[in-house]
């Protein structure tokens, strides 16, 4: 239907309108200005602050070329001047481009030139790193920024201080769409290139009312935000619903535990996200006894399903603590299901249900729903969905088709609508004309007393094309053998589902946001069966 507005009318009923992750922040310090937005070591920010060093942020960018839809690439672990480019970049319509502080130069010099980034901040410590990067990419043009975490300059490198300290704290004059793209998340890789994932606000905040709604989460919660905020889990299922909300953030730079556990005693910290890899390193350290975690009372997980061993030892060592198990991905900015706290026994390993603004239902390979309890590849329709992978056509028809984005991972649905994730497509074991999931056989082997950590996988074998393989960390202090574990497994597996091979390890290799990385296994011990 034509409105029969002219251009500038229209303009202004836009601007009226306007609900972008731009807004969020200046209504939060409209209704709480004087409020703690930030506390990141010595450095703390009202929301008032927060909001007017985002505007100078802002206009410091845009008298350096920074407009709408161009992309700024973030390269730095978490401080208050992260989230402070966020929200500056999303007020421009410029696309954020956070990336993994841990790649290498090729790495990253791949993403900035497939995202065209024309702004570069770096911390002070990556400088090198992502300088050789720039020099090795195709935008060697670029604005450079560095953020003096450790109080070092760098040369040719503009201080992110003076754009933060701009003169001018008006809010910019800019009109940014809900659809507009405002953040290019690039996937973690299974693949031999990551794809740039395009999200808008009516994808963000979309999502951050299913976190809100079906996640528990109000203005009173106080949060320590230790995963790495180039992640879309930390930055979007809480800091960003946080600022939203107007409750507070703690910003640590790593989820080292011991400052962790500090951060919570400190700030009486009353809300906490950790992947299961970082809970039980939590509950493995010796200050967990020691510090006093009285004021958590939520308590987040996602990445992978928590051991059902482990929830029970969370059940009675953090017994105030409530929990959610929130499964997703990048692409769905990232919730999809979501696991209530008054389920996790009852429901243990599942991932819940579908969130508020999301309809999920699993599909066979010609994409036709399979019946109640049978596997098949798990398909979302919301609008938390994404714009599509940037510049690729092909992936983004493909992830897209009939109308269902489709996430790759395989799951059953039963009768009450409780989604169980069996595996990610390329993580289910075919061994001997069978399939296994690992994440079965690892909720068997967390059973064992004495098992702190595992991860199981298939490796090539000539007989029986994969066999499946099980990598153990014990408990500090705690010797397990072989026999121990094929004892144990007997009577709780199968026998085509019960590890061929059984390597005991000091740790898992992990990624900086917690999730255990399968591949560096798989190329480890690609040989274990010669």
């Amino acid at each position: 239907m034509t409105t029969g507005y002219t251009e500038q009318t229209a303009a202004a009923i836009s601007t009226t309108r306007s609900y972008t992750v731009g807004d969020l922040l200046r209504r939060t310090a409209l209704r709480s200005p004087d409020k703690t937005a930030i506390i990141n070591g010595d450095t703390a920010l009202t929301f008032a602050e927060f909001d007017a060093a985002v505007n100078r942020c802002a206009n410091a960018l845009t008298a350096r070329g920074l407009q709408k839809g161009d992309r700024l690439a973030l390269v730095s672990h978490n401080c208050w001047q992260f989230a402070v480019l966020n929200f500056a970049t999303a007020r421009l319509g410029a696309i954020l481009v956070p990336i993994n502080f841990g790649l290498g130069v090729d790495e990253i010099a791949f993403i900035l030139d497939h995202s065209g980034a024309s702004v570069v901040v770096a911390e002070d410590t990556l400088v090198s790193t992502v300088g050789a990067a720039v020099d090795a990419s195709s935008r060697t043009d670029v604005v450079r920024g560095t953020i003096p975490l450790a109080g070092a300059g760098a040369d040719g490198w503009e201080d992110v201080a003076t754009w933060i300290e701009h003169d001018d704290a008006s809010a910019p004059d800019v009109l940014v769409g809900d659809d507009d793209p405002l953040r290019m998340m690039f996937t973690s890789g299974t693949e031999s290139r990551p794809k740039g994932v395009l999200l808008s606000s009516k994808s963000l905040v979309s999502q951050y009312v299913s976190c809100i709604i079906d996640g528990g989460m109000t203005a009173d919660d106080v949060e320590v935000h230790s995963l790495p905020l180039y992640h879309c889990a930390q930055l979007d299922c809480f800091l960003s619903v946080d600022v939203y909300l107007g409750a507070t953030s703690i910003i640590l730079p790593s989820p080292e535990p011991a400052a962790l556990l500090a951060a919570v005693e400190k700030h009486r910290a009353t809300k906490l996200f950790c992947p299961p890899t970082v809970w039980i390193s939590l509950l493995r350290h010796p200050d967990f006894e020691t510090r006093d975690l009285s004021s958590l009372r939520k308590g987040y997980y996602g990445a992978s399903a928590m051991p059902v061993e482990v929830l029970r030892e969370m059940g009675r060592r953090l017994p105030q603590v409530q929990l959610w198990n929130f499964y997703g991905q990048t692409e769905m900015s990232p919730l999809a299901t979501i696991l209530q706290p008054h389920e996790q026994f009852d429901r243990a390993g599942s991932a819940g249900r579908a969130a508020l603004n999301v309809e999920t239902i699993v599909v066979d390979d010609e994409d036709n729903p399979v019946p109640t309890g049978e596997v098949g590849e798990i398909v979302h329709r919301s609008p938390h969905a994404c714009l599509g992978y940037y510049n690729d056509e092909e992936k983004t028809a493909a992830a897209f088709r009939n109308g269902w984005f489709h996430s790759g991972d395989l799951g059953v649905i039963d009768a009450e609508g409780y989604l169980s994730v069996v595996d990610r497509k390329k993580d289910m074991i075919k061994t001997g004309g069978e399939n296994v999931a690992s994440r079965e056989v690892e909720e068997a082997v967390y059973l064992l007393d004495g098992v702190a950590e595992v991860a199981v996988f298939g490796v090539p074998h000539p007989k029986w094309i994969e066999a499946v393989t099980a990598v153990i960390v014990p408990k500090e202090g705690v010797t397990l053998t072989r026999e121990q574990v094929d004892a144990h497994v007997e009577s709780t597996l199968a026998g085509y589902k019960r590890p061929k091979y059984v390597i005991f390890a000091d740790a898992l290799p992990k990624n900086p946001s917690g999730k255990i990385l399968k591949k560096d296994l798989r190329t480890e011990y690609e040989r274990v069966a010669d």
